[in-house]
């Protein structure tokens, strides 16, 4: 396949006008339009003058379609990862919610299923599972149901392992203050990315484990302790500290000012854009559920019937929109927000650039996000 007479965001730096050259799933070969081989026998696609970038990486999200992680359907989770690219994204968490043990294992296991045999060239990608609940605090619950919380133990955590299977689990949403001593530590030791979330941990209880292998803050300023100049939380620590932290972007969660003093203070660098988004995402505005508890979804806010969010129906390029409208982020920030530094914290080694040998995950859009065609894996989606 060739992409061509496109603006190419290159791992080495943007092409004007040039090309990408795909071999399979992977990316081969890139440049000027001038240096183009020849493209016979090739499938060509022509961008038209479009951008060319890396394909999204959204590392937080628990539905879109009407499917929800939690449903532990395999054709859930196809029509799930059938969707995505629709939005540009083409590598994504699967994410779970504060439920019973039992419903927690069932969508383990489904995922854990289709990652090991449904993953297909052409659709997005389930790279592996972000356990968002129900190592919780009830204080700072969201639109997670209290009476699954539970403490976040090194035994929970090893049974979670066993049911998802081995380096399946990549990043865990939990809260310092009430975990078990040496719990970050124990997901360092297996790989997984500790996200400080749902928490009400203060500025010293976030630094300690900061200490011992903390990395990220989920979905950052929602559902945490907050910025106070005497009771310093977990959104103090996220300023101070350095640590990535999760936005969703979508005009809800956060205010456009807030979007921007915290693209100010921790770079595009340190910041991940997810999408938190839930089942409702991409279907008529109406009552839907999210882990057994009922969500009115109107325009783009999904809530609790008690006005509390519940997560998103935002879609991975309008979050990326509003961040380049919020604080004048360039395309190159936003290639960072939206895919390689997720891939970077979670140790995604073929994602995130366009570079050569790296899976060809590629999207082509609009200077304004519009998403025209989206390549997983090598594939054209559909």
């Amino acid at each position: 396949m060739f992409i061509i007479n496109g603006i190419v965001y290159a791992e080495t730096g943007k092409i004007e006008n040039g090309y990408l050259q795909i071999e399979g799933n992977k990316i081969i070969g890139y440049g000027a339009m001038s240096e183009l081989p020849t493209t016979k026998e090739a499938e060509v696609i022509d961008a038209n003058g479009q951008l060319i970038v890396p394909g999204f990486v959204d590392q937080h999200i628990h539905g879109a379609a009407g499917v929800d992680t939690m449903d532990a359907s395999i054709e859930g989770l196809t029509r799930f990862a059938q969707t995505l690219p629709k939005e540009g994204t083409t590598t994504f968490l699967a994410t779970t919610m504060t439920q019973s043990i039992a419903a927690i294992d069932a969508a383990l296991a489904a995922t854990r299923t289709f990652i090991e045999s449904h993953n297909q060239p052409g659709q997005a990608q389930i790279a592996g599972i972000h356990l968002e609940g129900p190592f919780i605090n009830c204080a700072y619950k969201g639109a997670q149901p209290e009476e699954y919380i539970i403490n976040p133990s090194i035994e929970m955590m090893q049974h979670f392992i066993d049911v998802a299977g081995p380096g399946n689990i990549k990043l865990v949403t939990y809260a310092p203050e009430v975990a078990e001593a040496g719990f970050v530590e124990f997901l360092v030791a297996n790989n997984i990315v500790p996200s400080v979330g749902h928490s009400s941990a203060t500025f010293a209880e976030v630094e300690k484990d900061f200490d011992n292998g903390l990395t990220n803050i989920t979905h950052f300023h929602n559902a945490s302790s907050g910025h106070h100049h005497r009771t310093p939380g977990v959104v103090t620590a996220g300023f101070g500290l350095d640590l990535t932290v999760e936005i969703i972007c979508d005009g809800v969660h956060l205010h456009p000012d807030v979007v921007k003093t915290v693209k100010k203070v921790k770079g595009s660098d340190k910041i991940v854009l997810v999408t938190d988004s839930m089942s409702a995402k991409g279907l008529e505005d109406g009552d839907y559920s999210l882990g057994g508890q009922k969500v009115i979804k109107v325009g783009n806010e999904a809530r609790l019937e008690d006005g509390t969010l519940a997560g998103s129906v935002a879609e991975m390029n309008s979050c990326a929109c509003n961040m380049k409208n919020f604080t004048g982020a360039t395309v190159e920030e936003v290639i960072a927000m939206t895919a390689s530094n997720a891939a970077r914290s979670l140790g995604m080694d073929t994602k995130g650039t366009l570079a050569i040998g790296k899976d060809a995950d590629v999207v082509i859009m609009t200077p304004e996000y519009q998403i025209e065609a989206t390549i997983c894996q090598g594939v054209l989606a559909k």
